[in-house]
Formats: structure tokens, C-alpha cells, sequence
């Protein structure tokens, strides 16, 4: 693809460039083979309202952060790895258009283009280069995503019971697991996600049921997996199973097969 621009100066400037903008708050971006592809400036749907991120795109990776003075000064450094990374295509709403969702496993949001044309482009070279990097890499894309976190001003309700009412005395709260916006009241546990966090996360009193039923039946299947496998009938069948490949393994037999067989900006 553009590997053939990994060693070359003009790459390597691009890179550095674009450290100096995150200065000491970002992480280094220079690694062997790594080619920065290109970059712009892509609306973000926070959660408190749509704001303006630089985007770049890299063939490794995407980073993305806050803008303080645009080509010169970026802060909030995020780096997501292309292998963990989901597109999905979204429709247009009254105040966003040219949306689409990028998912990953630790953390799923939206963005919106400048223009359609802007969108097609970047998720283009978006999909190429993932394609290109599980290719390479052999691994097998992200089936499970992080849910996004629904924008604040998209409910002025809980959206679990949906008759507390948010004010500035009534805060609103996320579950982690499904993105909803919630009451204190409809989200108080806290459930051990370790994809998201090694931390316990914040979840709505229905995701953690759901997490708690989940956790009971794999913790069921664990002791139906050990109880079959320490059974004496299990032993019996396991011992046989070793007699019999013993046997296989005697010293007449190796002779015999021994004997018959022989020695074998966007670039």
C-alpha cells in the first residue's frame, strides 16, 4: 500500500510535526514502518454538544485530539488501533449530517463530515487501511463494540424508568454498557467490565441484571466443565485413551514404520 513511504524524510517530518502540535501532553508517533496518511478536521458528537477534533490517519492507527490552535497547538491526545476499529454509516439528523459511527472496543462515537464527499473519502481510506492491516497482521476483526454514550441533549428524561425528569439539581448519568442516559436512582451499581476498564463502571439497574446473568451462566458452565472432567467414568475413558496411544508408540511399531516408510493528506 504505502509502505514504500515509511523510511522516507518527508514521512518522518509529517510524524514530528504533528508531535510537536500535542507537544508533552501526547504520546510519540514514530515507530518503524508507520506512514502518517493524512488528517483533518472532523465534528465530534460529545456528550455535551458536537465539537470540532483534528483527526489523523495514520496506517496503523488513528489519533485524534482537541483543537487549542489549529496546524500549531492540540491537546486530549486519543490513539485508537486500526485492528480494533468498526465503521458503520449513519443517517443524517436535523443538526448533524454526513455521519458515521466509529466503534471500537473500549470506546464507540460519532462523527459528521463537512460534505458527503469528505465522508466517502475518509471512510475509504479508513476501511483500506484496516483491510490492509488485518491482512498483515492475520487477525480477525472486532466483533464486540463499546456502546455509544447518547448525547445529554437527546433526552431531557431517564430513559430506564422515564419519568425522572433532569434539572440542574437532577444530574444525568451513562451506563457504560448500553450508552443510555440515566437517573442516579436507575444506575447506582457498579459491574467489572475489564474490556472497558480494570476499574467497576457505572451501569443502569437493567444492563447490570443482564451482566449478573450472564456472569451466573458462565460461572454455571465453568463448574458443569470441571464436574465432567474430575467424573470417574471421564478418568476411566481419559486412561484407555493413553493406553491406547502408548501402544502406538511401542518399540515394534516405530520399527516397523521406520522400516517402511523411510526418512521424509491522503497519500
Amino acid at each position: 500500500m504505502v509502505d514504500h513511504l515509511a523510511n522516507t524524510e518527508i514521512n518522518s517530518q509529517r510524524i514530528a510535526a504533528v508531535e510537536n502540535c500535542f507537544g508533552a501532553s501526547g504520546q510519540p508517533l514514530a515507530l518503524p514502518g508507520r506512514v502518517l496518511l493524512g488528517e483533518g478536521i472532523l465534528t465530534k458528537e460529545c456528550r455535551k454538544k458536537p465539537k470540532p477534533r483534528i483527526f489523523f490517519l495514520f496506517n496503523d492507527i488513528l489519533v485524534y485530539g482537541s483543537i487549542i490552535i489549529n496546524k500549531r497547538k492540540y491537546n486530549s491526545q486519543h490513539i485508537i488501533p486500526l485492528e480494533d476499529v468498526t465503521l458503520e454509516t449513519l443517517p443524517d439528523t436535523l443538526q448533524m449530517k454526513n455521519r458515521w459511527m466509529i466503534k471500537t472496543s473500549k470506546k464507540s462515537f460519532v462523527v459528521s463530515a463537512a460534505s458527503l464527499t469528505e465522508r466517502k473519502e475518509w471512510i475509504s481510506h479508513l476501511e483500506e487501511c484496516i483491510k490492509h492491516l488485518l491482512t498483515k497482521t492475520g487477525r480477525q476483526p472486532c466483533r464486540e463494540h463499546a456502546a455509544p454514550w447518547i448525547p445529554d441533549k437527546a433526552t431531557d428524561i431517564c430513559m430506564r424508568c422515564t419519568h425522572t425528569k433532569f434539572s440542574t439539581l437532577t444530574r444525568r448519568h451513562h451506563c457504560r454498557k448500553c450508552g443510555f442516559v440515566v437517573c442516579a436512582d436507575c444506575s447506582r451499581q457498579r459491574f467489572l467490565m475489564p474490556r472497558l476498564s480494570p476499574k467497576p463502571l457505572r451501569v443502569c439497574n437493567l444492563c447490570y441484571r443482564q451482566l449478573l446473568a450472564e456472569e451466573k451462566k458462565g460461572a454455571q458452565y465453568s463448574t458443569s466443565a470441571s464436574s465432567w472432567a474430575s467424573c470417574p467414568r471421564h478418568r476411566i475413558l481419559t486412561c484407555g485413551l493413553t493406553s491406547c496411544l502408548i501402544s502406538l508408540t511401542s518399540p515394534k511399531l516405530r520399527s516397523f514404520t521406520t522400516s517402511r516408510m523411510g526418512a521424509k493528506d491522503f497519500i
